[in-house]
């Protein structure tokens, strides 16, 4: 459904290739002790009855080395103590950079903070997406953090798609993401109205609850042409043709359309949102930081092909690197087998 969770299949499917064995508790689709397989990564069904003793009895099923969770829960707390009661180590991974800031952390049952607070100083291990991330942490949750880089795409590490040369794209910009207040759609709406001569291709979905004025408006600006929300091949194909991929949002943690963008040699140009600087160090597009020079360097960069191809051989060089299947493994074991260590 989200980039968390595409992350988590990702990790987890790079995982059971590497020989890791994966299990996979899901309270939907399928019944309860219900079992199946896809690409190594297993999935049970757990039950919808009350979360903590579906919990207990999975861990009594399972009995699992270790436990990974991503995303901030009050959950996060009661769940590592059932962990440790079955002897089962945990491991924490951060998604938005508000995961490393206890008090700000939670959208749901804000007030629940502390139970998630005592989940991070009780956990084994901790993951965290950029230097940033690490940085927010306290000293003490510092000592047994471990940055992980996210697997990039399965493409990677099977056939790596070509680059589709910026002399051959058309003028467009890709706005891939959920039409959720923080991922501000409608700054991009303020932007595509100050680009009027600029096409904007946007796609992305509206969760319930949402202000559905947000779609009207998207489809009544003559410049943007918007998608809904696609199949994550559609989404790749739409950042792949493009010229350039926008971001608009406040906060993120690492965003899965940034590593899509350089895989398929996209520049990425970013309002607010540069995990760990990778943007401003590695030259892999602009952090513009405000909607003027957005607009201004989506101008000049829409007109100069040569510097976008520039950009985007370097980017895939970084994606392949930093991003691939086995690099991202290896980071993961490193991290568990120095903590076996300190044990």
């Amino acid at each position: 459904m989200g980039g968390s969770e595409r992350d988590q299949w990702l990790l987890a499917r790079a995982l059971a290739a590497a020989g890791w064995s994966t299990v996979v508790g899901v309270r939907e689709h399928l019944k309860l002790a219900e079992r199946t397989c896809i690409d190594g990564v297993n999935y049970v069904g757990i039950g919808e009855s009350q979360i903590l003793s579906v919990w207990r009895k999975f861990f009594s099923a399972e009995r699992p080395d270790w436990l990974h969770w991503k995303c901030a829960s009050h959950l996060w707390g009661p769940l590592v103590e059932i962990a440790k009661h079955f002897g089962c180590k945990t491991i924490f991974h951060a998604a938005c950079d508000l995961d490393v800031r206890p008090r700000h952390a939670l959208s749901h049952r804000s007030q629940w903070w502390p139970l998630y607070a005592w989940g991070l100083a009780r956990t084994d291990r901790i993951f965290v997406q950029h230097a940033g991330q690490f940085a927010g942490l306290s000293p003490y949750l510092q000592a047994k953090a471990h940055i992980l880089p996210k697997v990039c795409t399965p493409e990677l590490d099977c056939d790596f798609p070509l680059m589709k040369s910026h002399y051959a794209r058309e003028k467009q910009i890709a706005w891939v993401g959920t039409l959720i207040q923080l991922k501000r759609p409608d700054v991009l709406i303020e932007i595509a109205l100050r680009a009027p001569d600029v096409s904007f291709v946007v796609c992305g979905g509206l969760r319930p609850g949402c202000d559905e004025k947000i779609i009207d408006t998207l489809r009544s600006t003559p410049n943007v042409q918007y998608f809904g929300q696609v199949a994550p091949e559609k989404a790749q194909q739409i950042i792949a043709d493009a010229s350039l991929l926008l971001s608009t949002s406040d906060i993120e943690g690492f965003p899965n359309t940034f590593a899509q963008a350089w895989l398929a040699g996209t520049p990425v140009i970013s309002l607010k949102v540069d995990p760990g600087n990778v943007i401003t160090e590695n030259n892999l597009g602009v952090l513009a930081g405000n909607v003027e020079r957005a607009v201004a360097e989506i101008k000049m960069l829409i007109d100069s092909p040569d510097r976008r191809q520039e950009i985007g051989i370097r980017a895939r060089k970084h994606v392949a690197k930093n991003y691939s299947a086995k690099a991202v493994v290896k980071s993961f074991e490193d991290a568990l087998l120095n903590h076996l260590r300190a044990d």
